[in-house]
Parts: C-alpha cells; sequence; structure tokens
C-alpha cells in the first residue's frame, strides 16, 4: 500500500487518513480555529477507524503532515463461505486468503462469486459484490 502525504489544511470532511502511522481512519469532522497571536490556525479532526470503528480525535496545524494511503481495490473469487468468514482467491496473483464478509453482503454472498476487496495494511476488506 502506498503513502501519499498532504499539508493540514488540505485535509477535507471524508478524506482517508493513516492515524499514528497504523490505524486507518475516515474523517468524520473538521473544525477550525482562527491563528493565534503567535502561530498558525489549528484544526480539530475527529476520525473513524474503518477496521475497528474506534473515534480518534487529534489537532493539527496547517503545516502538519498528514499521511494519505493510496488503497487498491482488487478483484477475487468466492472458494467457500464459513459462517461470517469467505475464502477467497485474487484473480491476478491466485493468493488465497481469508476475509469477514460485511453484514449487508452475508446473504449475498456464494461460492462462486466474485468480488471486489480492499487491501489495507493489516486485513483485506470485502467491499462489494461484481
Amino acid at each position: 500500500m502506498d503513502i501519499k502525504v498532504i499539508n493540514g489544511n488540505e485535509l477535507k470532511k471524508g478524506d482517508t487518513i493513516l492515524v499514528d502511522g497504523q490505524f486507518i481512519s475516515k474523517v468524520t469532522d473538521i473544525k477550525t480555529s482562527a491563528p493565534g497571536k503567535h502561530g498558525h490556525s489549528k484544526s480539530r479532526v475527529e476520525a473513524v477507524g474503518v477496521l475497528d470503528n474506534k473515534k480518534r480525535v487529534f489537532i493539527i496545524t496547517s503545516e502538519d503532515k498528514i499521511q494519505i494511503p493510496i488503497i487498491d481495490k482488487k478483484n477475487a473469487q468466492v472458494i467457500s463461505v464459513a459462517g461470517d468468514k469467505a475464502q477467497l482467491m485474487d484473480l491476478e496473483t491466485y493468493e488465497v486468503f481469508d476475509a469477514d464478509i460485511p453484514e449487508d453482503l452475508r446473504d449475498k454472498i456464494t461460492e462462486g462469486a466474485q468480488v471486489v476487496y480492499s487491501d489495507l495494511m493489516t486485513a483485506k476488506v470485502i467491499k462489494s459484490l461484481k
């Protein structure tokens, strides 16, 4: 997974960022204060983890560097389904791995179906049926 770096003043609501270098999170709210007498404007950023749904709040200045992960979407075929887990095979590399099935797709994913997934740092997440 590649990483792009931007300044804090370029961050927008809805961006996917890397918090503390390890938590992929989606920005849910940004509140910016006016610059003070001796410094830059500061922003209070709220973000929710993509994998763990934990809320993370931190303060940045307009000069701080923010890491943006570049997330690739890949195609895979479902080999088997067991409960809320699916065994998938990547259609390009033929790598076989397990992934959790999202709740909204649990009834729709069957053996032999093709899915679109994202390869995040620590896990592979199923995004949709193809």
